[in-house]
C-alpha cells in the first residue's frame, strides 16, 4: 500500500478534506490474504485465497468465485450408464486409468456392473469416485417370461401353447447334464423334439378326463386320457421329467441353461401343468460372474464382487 503524504500547513482546507476521506477509503478498503493450508491435511494448495473486508471485519472464500469463472472442469464425474456389456466395456477402455476397478453385484433382482474410473490410489492416496459407469444387464422378455411363469399352474390348451411358443428355447441337455440331473431327480431328459411332440398330443386331449398316471420302474411316467362318451381305454402320454431351457437372460449377451422339472395335479379328472426351473437364480449368478470375468480381462482391470464406497 502507498504510504500517503503527509499533510503540511500549505495544504488548503479542500485538500486536506480530500486527503483524509482518501485515507478513510484506503483503511476500510478489502484486500485479498492468502492463508496457508500446512498441517491442515492432504489434498490441498499450498495457500487459500480469501477477500478480508476491513469495513466487516470479516474473510470472504474466492474459491467459489474463481471457480464459478472456470470454462472447463478440473475433473471427469458423472455416471454414464449403458445398455450392453460391450459398450460397458469399450467406454471403460475409453476412460480407465491405472487406478480404475470394476464392482458388480451378481444377486438378482438388480445385478449390476459398475466401473469407477477415479477409484482411489493403489498406493492408498485418496481420489473423488465420483465417474463411473454402469451396466445393469438388462433382462430379455423371454427371461422375464420363464421367471413370470415359474411354478404356475396352467391348463392343458394353455400349457401345450406355452411349449410351442417357446420350442427356440428349449435346448437338447448335455452328456454331463443328462448324468447329472436324471440321477438327481430320478427322472427321463426330454429332447426339445420331444416336448413339442408332447405339446401336440396334449393338443390333441384337450377336453379329455384323465383315467390315471402311473410311473415305471425305469423312471417314465405315463398319464392315460380318456374320452367322456366312451368307455373304451384311453390312449398313453409319454411325460418327461426334466428338459432344459437356454435363454438369453441379458440383451447382447451368452444364454442361461437352466434345468426345469415337468411337473402336472391331477384332480377330479382333470390336469394342471406347470415347470420348476430348478436353482434359476444361481446360474443367473453364474452368468454375471462370467460377464464380469470377461469384463476384468478385457480391460485389464482388478475386479471385486460388492459394492463401491457410498461416499467415493
Amino acid at each position: 500500500m502507498t504510504k500517503p503524504a503527509p499533510l503540511s500547513n500549505d495544504v488548503p482546507a479542500a485538500g486536506a478534506a480530500a486527503l483524509i476521506a482518501d485515507l478513510a477509503t484506503r483503511a476500510s478498503a478489502p484486500e485479498v490474504v492468502n492463508i496457508p493450508t500446512e498441517g491442515l491435511g492432504p489434498g490441498l494448495p499450498p495457500t487459500v485465497p480469501v477477500l478480508f473486508d476491513r469495513h466487516n471485519q470479516r474473510a470472504i472464500p474466492l474459491m467459489t468465485e474463481i471457480e464459478g469463472a472456470r470454462q472447463l472442469p478440473k475433473r471427469r464425474a458423472g455416471t454414464a450408464t449403458v445398455d450392453t456389456l460391450s459398450s460397458f466395456i469399450d467406454l471403460v477402455n475409453r476412460h480407465k486409468d491405472e487406478h480404475s476397478v470394476i464392482f458388480a453385484k451378481a444377486q438378482w433382482p438388480d445385478p449390476a456392473l459398475i466401473a469407477v474410473l477415479d477409484y482411489h490410489e493403489i498406493s492408498h492416496g485418496p481420489r473423488w469416485g465420483k465417474h463411473r459407469v454402469v451396466y445393469t444387464f438388462p433382462v430379455t422378455d423371454e427371461l422375464k417370461t420363464w421367471i413370470g411363469c415359474n411354478k404356475k399352474p396352467m391348463e392343458q390348451a394353455e400349457f401345450a401353447a406355452f411349449l410351442e411358443e417357446h420350442a427356440a428355447e428349449l435346448a437338447a441337455p448335455s452328456d454331463g447334464e443328462v448324468a447329472e440331473f436324471e440321477r438327481l431327480f430320478k427322472e427321463r431328459f426330454a429332447t426339445p423334439a420331444e416336448l413339442i411332440d408332447l405339446s401336440r398330443s396334449l393338443e390333441v386331449f384337450v377336453g379329455a378326463k384323465v383315467k390315471r398316471a402311473e410311473r415305471l420302474q425305469t423312471g417314465e411316467r405315463t398319464v392315460e386320457f380318456v374320452e367322456e362318451h366312451t368307455n373304451s381305454k384311453g390312449d398313453k402320454v409319454d411325460i418327461p421329467g426334466i428338459f432344459m431351457v437356454s435363454v438369453p437372460a441379458f440383451l447382447d449377451g451368452e444364454p442361461v441353461r437352466i434345468p426345469a422339472r415337468l411337473r402336472y395335479r391331477i384332480s377330479g379328472g382333470s390336469i394342471a401343468w406347470f415347470y420348476q426351473l430348478y436353482r434359476w437364480e444361481y446360474w443367473l449368478r453364474t452368468r454375471v460372474q462370467n460377464d464380469l470375468g470377461l469384463a476384468g480381462d478385457k480391460t485389464e482391470l482388478p475386479t471385486f464382487e460388492g459394492a463401491p464406497e457410498m461416499g467415493a
